[in-house]
Order: C-alpha cells, then sequence, then structure tokens
C-alpha cells in the first residue's frame, strides 16, 4: 500500500458509469414494469452495488479502506442501454474513484445476472471513470 500518512484529508469526489445494453425493447419493458424473475433490477442492483463500493478495500489489496460518506446510485434507460452512474464522497486523504468504478461494475454484473434468464444478449460497456474532484488532479466536469 502508498504510504498516505503525510497527505491531508480534503473533500474528495467521484463518478464513474457502466452501461448495460440489453437486447430487446422487451427487456426493458420487463425491468420497468417489474416482471423479471429474479425481482426488482434496480432496487437489487443498487443494493449490490453500494455492498461493492464497500468492500472494495476488501478485493483491492491496494486499496485503502476509508470512510464513505456518501454514495448514490441512478440510472437512465436510452434505447437499450442502462447508464448506471455511481456518485461516491469522502472527506479523507485518498481518492473514491476506484470505489466508485468498483461500484458500477457491481451493479452491472448484477444486472446481468438477474436479466440473464429473460435475454441472452446482454452486454456490459463503457466501466470508466466520469469525474473526480479532491487531492491533486481533478478529472472531467
Amino acid at each position: 500500500m502508498v504510504d498516505i500518512t503525510q497527505k491531508q484529508n480534503t473533500h474528495r469526489t467521484a463518478v464513474a458509469q457502466a452501461i448495460v445494453k440489453v437486447g430487446s425493447q422487451d427487456t426493458i419493458t420487463a425491468i420497468r414494469e417489474n416482471k423479471v424473475p429474479k425481482g426488482d433490477v434496480f432496487a437489487m442492483s443498487k443494493a449490490a452495488g453500494f455492498l461493492g463500493l464497500k468492500k472494495t478495500p476488501e478485493l483491492l489489496p491496494d486499496c485503502h479502506p476509508l470512510p464513505i460518506e456518501f454514495a448514490g446510485i441512478d440510472y437512465e434507460i436510452d434505447g437499450l442501454n442502462i447508464i448506471v452512474k455511481v456518485t461516491v464522497k469522502t472527506f479523507y486523504k485518498t481518492g473514491v474513484e476506484v470505489e466508485a468504478m468498483h461500484g458500477a461494475s457491481v451493479v452491472a454484473l448484477n444486472m446481468y445476472d438477474m436479466l440473464k434468464p429473460i435475454d441472452k444478449a446482454i452486454e456490459i460497456h463503457q466501466i470508466k471513470l466520469l469525474k473526480k474532484t479532491g487531492g491533486k488532479s481533478d478529472i472531467g466536469a
């Protein structure tokens, strides 16, 4: 692990995304009408995403355990794409980019798992950092 003992606490924010592309409008309809056999896709995936971002340092050996002061998970449906955005905030010595990307990844994987019985064409795309503030560098708008 990198030594962060000399760093100062600052307000840190990161926003990450993942895009889940489904194979048909029928899948989007099933999600919207809560008719997916495994349950409420958005609620279950949000819970999975929160668990994922909180457990990031347990799974990635160089990530520092840190206090997560806020986490938000939002969805936008654009045609056959479900755009997942995960926002994580803290006041700490190191950033929360990996936590945000890990949360977005877990949301997408949970969606995949829940939707695979009704749609074999699901794909996960563009897991990436959209924005980061705090620390030495800011990225994004």
